[in-house]
């Protein structure tokens, strides 16, 4: 059965694939990847357990971040004489925080038609459940080092949008700070293991992050929520509101001061947190 109606046409087929329940795999994407000639894989070995439970037989070769541009002639070559190849990541939509994204720039420079096969996303579950602002910006996976993830957040942190971003358990946990700092008076999202079988959602506001337990295991997926409108008419810490803080910081934690100077005026929590931290620092 032909569910697209439609003859395949030759090109690069970016066909979407679990992102852990099987069951969540499309029929069009069963029935690309079997009229495919030849398919790339992120890991074969990922990928052949999907083929074996459709029982697909095809040419598969490993198309990873480190051997993606060494492919792309042999690639190229196969769509100039009107092949059909398919693109898949180990989990979800390929090309999206995962390798694709080099070759179906060489397609579109050559003329050769990209399509996609949608499905699977750990984003768009993730943003789909949220309840948050769908005007979003995604990060993909964060940078490595600690003062990259800062300038990233400190950019993100004016955006009048929700956040998403994946990153590693273990990670997430080191970046609880960061995320406090920049985002506190925002809510925020923790999606780990999507679809699997031991999924687990957590809904939590940013001030509280420190008191939550996750699983170090899986994959997360997190969305911080959209600048509160209330926080554009905040005002700045003026200089009287600085010594205070300056004295309440010998005796009172950074959280009783935020409450305390948050509710005598009307200043960002945010702001409130940062100067703390700044005090700290500087001792």
């Amino acid at each position: 059965m032909n569910l697209n109606n439609n003859k395949f046409k030759p090109g690069l087929y970016c066909v979407a694939t679990p992102i852990g329940n099987m069951g969540d795999i499309s029929f069009r994407a069963i029935e690309t990847l079997r009229k495919s000639d030849l398919i790339l894989c992120e890991d074969t070995r990922v990928s052949k357990n999907i083929l074996k439970k459709f029982e697909i037989k095809k040419k598969i070769i490993s198309n990873h971040k480190f051997n993606e541009t060494k492919n792309l002639k042999l690639v190229l070559e196969l769509l100039k004489k009107n092949k059909i190849v398919s693109l898949v990541s180990d989990a979800g939509t390929p090309a999206l925080s995962d390798p694709g994204k080099i070759l179906v720039k060489e397609c579109a420079k050559n003329g050769i038609d990209v399509f996609p096969i949608p499905g699977p996303s750990a984003l768009s579950a993730a943003i789909s459940i949220s309840g948050f602002s769908d005007n979003f910006y995604f990060c993909g996976f964060l940078p490595e080092k600690q003062n990259q993830i800062r300038n990233l957040f400190k950019n993100l942190s004016i955006l009048e949008c929700s956040i998403a971003f994946f990153i590693s358990p273990n990670k997430l946990s080191k970046r609880i700070n960061d995320i406090k700092e920049f985002f506190l008076d925002r809510e925020i999202l923790i999606c780990r293991e999507i679809s699997k079988y031991h999924e687990e959602y957590i809904r939590v506001s940013v001030n509280e992050l420190s008191k939550i337990n996750f699983s170090r295991k899986g994959e997360i997926t997190v969305v911080i929520s959209e600048m509160k409108k209330e926080r554009l008419s905040f005002k700045e810490l003026e200089e009287s509101d600085k010594k205070k803080i300056h004295k309440l910081i010998k005796k009172m934690s950074i959280k009783d001061i935020v409450k305390k100077i948050s509710e005598d005026k009307k200043i960002s929590k945010k702001v409130i947190y940062k100067f703390c931290i700044e005090i700290k620092n500087e001792n």
